[in-house]
C-alpha cells in the first residue's frame, strides 16, 4: 500500500491534475466546470478527479443538485513539512561547507597572476610550429 506523501505526488505528476488543483485552490468547481478548458471528454476528467481524491487532495461533497469539488488544503501541510526536513537539510550543509571554505587560505592573487604570466610566456604564438 502506497504512503498519502507518495499518492499526493503521483497525482501532481500529471499537468492537467496541477492545473485542476491550481484552479481548485481559488474556489470549489463542478466536473463539469472543470472540464470546460480542456479538449478532453468529462469521464476523462472524472478520472483525474479520481486520481485526486485517491491522493486526498480532493473531496467531493453534494449541495442539492450539484457535487462541487473541494481542495483539501491540509495535505499540503504534509508535503510542506516533508519538503522543509529535506530543504532544512541541504541547508545545513550549505552552512557547513561555507564554515570550511571560510577557514581555506585564499590562493593569494599574485600566485595567481604570475602563473597566468608563466602560461602565456610559454604558450606558442599563432603561426608559429613547434620545433621550427
Amino acid at each position: 500500500m502506497e504512503d498519502q506523501l507518495t499518492k499526493v505526488f503521483s497525482a501532481l505528476a500529471d499537468p492537467t491534475r496541477r492545473d485542476m488543483v491550481a484552479r481548485l485552490s481559488f474556489a470549489d468547481a463542478t466536473v463539469n466546470e472543470l472540464a470546460e478548458p480542456y479538449e478532453v471528454s468529462v469521464q476523462a476528467v472524472s478520472k483525474h478527479l479520481k486520481v485526486l481524491e485517491d491522493s486526498g487532495l480532493v473531496t467531493r461533497t453534494r449541495d442539492a443538485q450539484r457535487r462541487p469539488v473541494h481542495l483539501e488544503d491540509n495535505v499540503f501541510d504534509l508535503m510542506t513539512k516533508w519538503i522543509e526536513r529535506y530543504r532544512q537539510r541541504a541547508e545545513e550543509r550549505y552552512q557547513r561547507l561555507d564554515a570550511v571554505l571560510e577557514t581555506m587560505e585564499p590562493t593569494s592573487t599574485s600566485a595567481r597572476e604570475s602563473d597566468t604570466a608563466s602560461e602565456t610566456q610559454h604558450a606558442p604564438t599563432p603561426g608559429s610550429r613547434k620545433g621550427a
